[in-house]
């Protein structure tokens, strides 16, 4: 049985629409990095020079005033043996190393995950890594606490077998500030809690900025592929938002902010406050390719201190995977960073979590090899959709049946492509055939697609996990790696990509030689372009991703021919359209406006050949 035009028609919609929303995540992030560099250079050669002797003025200055901020707490009770130390909470996931300079984090190893290159995966290692903000001191200076030595206290276990440790701050006139950290057992979330006695005394009015400064390491194989990846996430006013990280921007936040989070492809870092932060001002920089690092990122936030002479001030700092599962039990609404759907694909969000992560899940649950869940996966979604695919294939049918009649109507009325549509329209209403049949159903697989699509992508247990050639499926395949750089593919080869590649031009082949009509040239060639473009777009994605293709082609193709050639009854097809022409013919409202149109048209097309002719 063959595909009629309508059909293919909607296939090729499909593929456009997919490789469209694939050019679009892969190549607007470094149209938006060449825009940014430009804008960049421009600016740069509008600034004047720099004046040396100046500059060496200001850094004795900023030195001077260094040196003053460190000798300035004399009141205040601090570490004074000039020496860093250290400690440590930990439980079987995150491992955290506290300083007592500033009373903060300053290292954080995540324990069940490990770097593309098999090093310990390090979501900050103090060296861009800071929790600060400013308190009043004598002479009307103001330091930093992340620049004063905090006095430490020793690691305690709680009854409920978390970890907490405090650092302390505080002077002989009863002013004390107090950092505490608290790390649950089987948790990425740590509790910081924020208290000062005389808060009145430490803080000038009723609001103070705290500064959060957070790194993001390269932590996966292509760099490049984890930049377009990563995003600067919040959730302000009680809506969730996030920004692309391009090549580098900031954001103010005028509103309440709920928290802040760093997202990259597969990991989380993020400030949180209980109550809110008032304001905040967000800026993150892409540092170059050679240092290995995704973004830096550097936010001032403005917390409200309750009323009176102590305030404690409750916040939360995660570490963790970007994983929907392990964020969704928190409550604050973080499981939206996992791009499980977004702008106009946005809806798929809800297929994903609800319905593919739970049979993923299963599937995950009772088979070791990540590859044959996806396949498994995939089987299920091809078994569940293939009642629209086999509709699509019966439009066709029924339009191939009806195809000499259509030819007749062709030699009937010649040129006049008015007066063909027409009756073409009412020989297929008479039949009972839609000439959306063939279109629509497969319209309405894209759901079903781009929710696979992002699933995939995001899914954080696929990190890491090998099968058949393909080392990491949360990476693309390569087996083999170019001495050059193709432009549009890429300096290395992924044969996932090839197969995914070659089923769809099989797919399209066997189409075309089923197609009723293929005389049309665009018609008869478009088909395969697609499948081709399929090699570039398709190249630099997750191996998991062109996995799913190759397989979801693979079954298609499968249902396709055992649909066309064992369930459609061509028979059957044609005794049904002539029992559709004995009923009486009734028309929707969309037809008969159809029909409207088109007679409208042909008098106009009309009364312009009598006219001509007068």
């Amino acid at each position: 049985m063959g595909m009629d035009k309508n059909t293919v028609i909607g296939f090729v919609l499909i593929g456009a629409l997919l490789i469209g929303m694939f050019v679009i995540n892969s190549r607007s992030n470094q149209a938006y990095l060449v825009e940014q560099k430009r804008i960049e250079d421009s600016v740069a050669k509008t600034k004047p020079k720099v004046d040396t002797a100046a500059l060496k003025r200001d850094l004795k200055v900023k030195d001077s005033i260094v040196t003053a901020k460190q000798k300035l707490p004399a009141t205040f009770i601090t570490d004074t043996t000039d020496t860093e130390r250290l400690d440590t909470l930990e439980n079987n996931l995150v491992k955290i190393v506290f300083t007592n300079k500033g009373g903060q984090p300053k290292i954080v190893e995540l324990k069940n995950y490990k770097k593309f290159d098999g090093k310990p995966l390090v979501l900050a290692d103090g060296k861009f890594n800071r929790l600060s903000y400013k308190i009043n001191a004598e002479n009307g200076l103001t330091p930093e606490t992340g620049d004063i030595s905090f006095v430490s206290s020793s690691k305690m276990v709680n009854p409920d077998k978390s970890q907490s440790i405090s650092f302390v701050l505080k002077d002989s006139t009863g002013k004390e500030v107090t950092h505490q950290y608290t790390l649950p057992n089987d948790s990425y979330l740590v509790d910081f809690n924020l208290s000062m006695k005389r808060a009145d005394k430490l803080i000038t009015g009723n609001n103070f900025n705290i500064f959060w400064q957070t790194e993001a390491p390269q932590v996966e194989k292509d760099i490049k592929y984890e930049r377009q990846q990563t995003h600067f996430c919040y959730v302000k006013n009680g809506s969730y938002d996030f920004e692309y990280t391009g090549s580098g921007d900031d954001k103010k936040f005028d509103k309440q902010v709920d928290w802040l989070a760093v997202k990259q492809q597969f990991f989380v870092s993020a400030l949180a406050a209980k109550q809110k932060f008032q304001s905040a001002v967000v800026k993150w920089t892409v540092p170059e390719d050679s240092l290995q690092i995704v973004s830096q990122t550097t936010a001032s936030c403005n917390i409200q201190l309750p009323g009176g002479s102590d305030a404690s001030i409750p916040m939360q700092l995660y570490y963790g995977p970007s994983d929907y599962n392990v964020l969704s039990k928190y409550n604050n609404k973080m499981e939206n960073i996992v791009p499980y759907g977004s702008g106009v694909f946005a809806f798929v969000k809800y297929i994903n979590r609800h319905f593919l992560l739970p049979v993923f899940d299963f599937l995950k649950g009772h088979i070791a090899s990540m590859g044959i869940v996806i396949l498994l996966l995939t089987l299920l979604i091809r078994l569940i959709t293939s009642p629209i695919l086999y509709k699509s294939y019966l439009s066709g049918a029924k339009m191939k049946a009806l195809k000499p009649e259509i030819d007749r109507l062709k030699e009937k009325h010649g040129d006049d492509k008015q007066a063909f549509s027409m009756d073409q329209m009412k020989l297929w209403k008479s039949a009972g055939v839609s000439p959306l049949g063939g279109c629509l159903p497969a319209l309405l697989q894209i759901p079903i697609f781009m929710s696979l699509y992002y699933f995939f992508q995001s899914n954080i247990s696929l990190r890491g996990q090998n099968f058949l050639w393909a080392k990491d499926l949360a990476a693309y395949d390569s087996i083999a790696t170019l001495p050059f750089s193709i432009p549009f593919y890429g300096d290395h080869v992924s044969l996932f990509t090839i197969t995914a590649t070659v089923t769809s031009l099989i797919i399209s082949i066997y189409s075309m030689s089923n197609m009723q009509d293929n005389s049309n040239p665009v018609m008869k060639y478009m088909p395969y372009i697609f499948p081709v473009m399929l090699l570039g777009v398709f190249n630099n994605l997750p191996a998991a991703l062109t996995w799913y293709y190759t397989v979801s082609n693979t079954i298609t193709l499968i249902l396709q021919i055992v649909i066309q050639k064992y369930i459609i009854n061509h028979e059957k097809i044609l005794a049904q359209i002539e029992e559709n022409r004995k009923k009486p013919v009734k028309q929707s409202k969309f037809q008969e406006r159809m029909m409207a149109m088109q007679e409208q048209n042909k008098k106009l097309q009309d009364m312009k050949k009598k006219n001509g002719k007068n």
